[in-house]
Order: C-alpha cells, then sequence, then structure tokens
C-alpha cells in the first residue's frame, strides 16, 4: 500500500535496461504502474461482489448469476496480498531504515483502520447486537493482531482481518528486502519456487484438515502471497521477468478464478489463483514500463484504484447497516435486488471518498511530517512516481 498519488504519464516511460534496473535510481524514484492502481479496484470490487452475495440480495435467476460470478471473488484478498509484496519492493527506497518504512506504512494503514473500526463499534452499539466485542477484542483488532486467534478474526470490522496479515508482512519486509537485495536472478527464482511450493502445500493440508485451526485467515499461512509479489517485483527490476503477456496472463487469472469453486472453500483457493495473479501483477507492470496497451491505466479507474483501500474498509459496514432496513438475505427479484445493489455500492463509494479525502490523506501527511524540510528530486512523471500501485 504505497503512500504516493498514481497518475496516468503522459508518455509511457522507457523500458530499463538490465544495469539501471539492477541499481537503485537517485532518491529511490521508479516510474510509476498506474495499471497496477486499476487492478486494485478490480479487486475490491470482487469483494465487494461477495459479500453481496453472501448478503442475499437477488434472488432467482439473478441470484445465482451473481452466485456463479463472485463466489470466488475473496480471492481478491490474495490478489492484494501479492500485489502488496510487489509494490513493497517496486517502491523500496534505497537505504531506508526499517523504522521509516514503518512509520509510512502506520501511516498509509492505521487512519482508515481506526475510523472504520470505530465506525464498526458505532454500528454494534446501535443496531443492539449482543454480541459486541471485549475490550481485549477491540484492542487486538486496533493493534492488527487478532486474526492470530481465530476465534478473533473477524472482531469490530471483519475485513480488517487482511491488515493484521499485511501488518506481518511490513514487520518482516526489511529483512526480506535485504535478501532480496543479495540474491541474483536465479536465487530469486528459489525463493519464489520455494513460496509457491509453501502456499500449494498449505492450500492442500487446509483441504484435508491437516491442521488444528483453517489457514485463510492465519498470517503466516499468507506470507508466501506476499513474498512471490516481492519476487516478481525483483525479477521486473533486474529485466529477467519472463512471464506471459498481459492478454495470457489475464486469461490464466480469469481461469483460476473460475476454478475456485471446484475446490474447498477457504485457503485451497489460494492453489487455483496463485500462479494467473503472480503473473498478471508483473505483466501489467511491464505494459506501463514499455508503454504498451493495457485496459486497468484509464484515469477513472486508477481514480477508483486511489478510493480501493477505503472502499474495502467500509463497505461490509454498509451491508450490514442496511440488514436493519432490508432484513438478512431479502433475495429480491432482479429489478430491485439490482437497485439496492446499486445503493449499497454508491453509499460505499461515497463513504469511501469522503475517508480518503477526509481522512487517509490528511492524517497520513500529519503522521509524516517532518521538522527538517525532506529534499527530493524532480520526479521524472506524474506527481510521485515512487508510487507503484497504491498498496
Amino acid at each position: 500500500m504505497t503512500t504516493a498519488t498514481t497518475r496516468t504519464p503522459r508518455t509511457p516511460p522507457g523500458r530499463p535496461d538490465a544495469a539501471t534496473a539492477r541499481s537503485s535510481p537517485p532518491g529511490g524514484v521508479r516510474p510509476s504502474l498506474p495499471s497496477l492502481t486499476g487492478l486494485r479496484w478490480v479487486a475490491a470490487l470482487l469483494v465487494f461482489g461477495l459479500h453481496i452475495n453472501n448478503f442475499g440480495y437477488l434472488g432467482g435467476q439473478a441470484g445465482r448469476l451473481v452466485s456463479w460470478a463472485f463466489t470466488p471473488g475473496g480471492t481478491g484478498v490474495s490478489f492484494f496480498f501479492i500485489l502488496s509484496g510487489f509494490v513493497l519492493t517496486w517502491s523500496a527506497r534505497p537505504n531506508d531504515r526499517a523504522p521509516g518504512f514503518w512509520r509510512r506504512r502506520i501511516a498509509r494503514v492505521c487512519p482508515v483502520h481506526v475510523a472504520t473500526a470505530l465506525l464498526a463499534l458505532a454500528l454494534a452499539f446501535a443496531m443492539g447486537r449482543p454480541g459486541l466485542p471485549t475490550w481485549k477484542q477491540t484492542l487486538a483488532n486496533l493493534l492488527l493482531v487478532h486474526s492470530w486467534w481465530q476465534p478473533w478474526w473477524q472482531t469490530l470490522n471483519p475485513v480488517s482481518w487482511s491488515l493484521a496479515c499485511e501488518a506481518f508482512f511490513y514487520a518482516l519486509f526489511p529483512a526480506l528486502y535485504w535478501l532480496l537485495r543479495r540474491l541474483n536472478a536465479r536465487g530469486t527464482l528459489v525463493l519464489g519456487g520455494v513460496a509457491a511450493m509453501v502456499a500449494l502445500i498449505l492450500a492442500w493440508a487446509d483441504a484435508h484438515h491437516w491442521l488444528n485451526q483453517p489457514l485463510y485467515s492465519l498470517p503466516a499461512a499468507r506470507l508466501p502471497e506476499f513474498v512471490l509479489g516481492t519476487v516478481t517485483a525483483r525479477l521486473v527490476l533486474l529485466d529477467r521477468w519472463r512471464g506471459p503477456g498481459l492478454e495470457g496472463s489475464l486469461a490464466l487469472a480469469i481461469l483460476g478464478y473460475f476454478l475456485v469453486p471446484q475446490v474447498a472453500p477457504g485457503y485451497a483457493a489460494t492453489s487455483c489463483t496463485l500462479a494467473g495473479f503472480t503473473a498478471l501483477i508483473p505483466a501489467a507492470a511491464v505494459a506501463d514500463l514499455r508503454g504498451l496497451p493495457s485496459l486497468w491505466r484509464g484515469r477513472r479507474l486508477v481514480r477508483l484504484g486511489e478510493l480501493s483501500f477505503a472502499f474495502y474498509m467500509v463497505h461490509l459496514l454498509v451491508l450490514r447497516a442496511g440488514i436493519s432496513v432490508l432484513g438478512d438475505k431479502p433475495r429480491f427479484g432482479a429489478a430491485a435486488g439490482i437497485g439496492v445493489t446499486a445503493a449499497a455500492f454508491a453509499v460505499s463509494l461515497g463513504l469511501s471518498w469522503a475517508l480518503f479525502e477526509g481522512v487517509e490523506r490528511p492524517v497520513r501527511r500529519l503522521l509524516l511530517r517532518s521538522r527538517r524540510p525532506e529534499v527530493r528530486p524532480a520526479a521524472p512523471a506524474g506527481k510521485e512516481t515512487v508510487a507503484a500501485g497504491r498498496d
């Protein structure tokens, strides 16, 4: 979750040669990758569709169509994890220290996380829910450690379990990046192969109930996806990525997405989408670097991608609030169901804009304000081209 705003460059950046990619550019500035921001919105929309299906807004044929399209929508979170590893590696600053990195991560994630946690708490009180979280559960959620304990993984704002995974990734990233910078292309490929193998073994073990708890929300189990993102970013930086192009990787990702219902629910879905998502993210990055056509680089899609984190964090609260008006799983007909879904989407998007403009951006600037002015080199394209895709 990078802290900069990504804009579509007027002229596509040129392809970096291997020598340039191996050395960090002055001031850590690298070309922006707006397609990754656009893809982030698509992933958030998949999660939204999953929850629309779970809340049963549509019945009949329309409901069956929504179920077919969005039952695998939870894999959007896996996309986020891989993308997070890619973006953080791409935008890593030379000679950066761990405290500085962690400070930027806190400033990026915590304002919206705390705001939506408080909103979730207020909503729970307003709806008179008997299962209000205890103070220990609330504290664990605010500190982003609740996902380590299975009974607490959906405390307060349920989607925040993925932030607990991200917090674990952030804690490890400085050490992981130190290792990556010392690996050549072959060593990086070996690391990626190990991460993929671990993810597949865990998926198999979870599907066959070999372990004491489900792995879907366990931060340590989701680490291989993050590592795959860091590996692919490193290979792109070394100009050694040899995966399929944007069209082929998109086809692979879609195929894996619709294979998800064929496996056991939960973590096992990772095995279906791992290859496609791992290929799609660097393919989109390379398309931006080489100025190749990309569906995900449009201005409106990039803007929606900028709002995607706030949208992801607030949309389930909107759907929960709707229960008091619509009832539980109302199963409306097509016209009414589409209307209600559109209203929930509009409210979620409006709140995400308010959170982005009123909380995320200003609080982040406040938290990152330095007493000494920081001297930055001129950015070659866009406002802040250290950004790679709003992780």
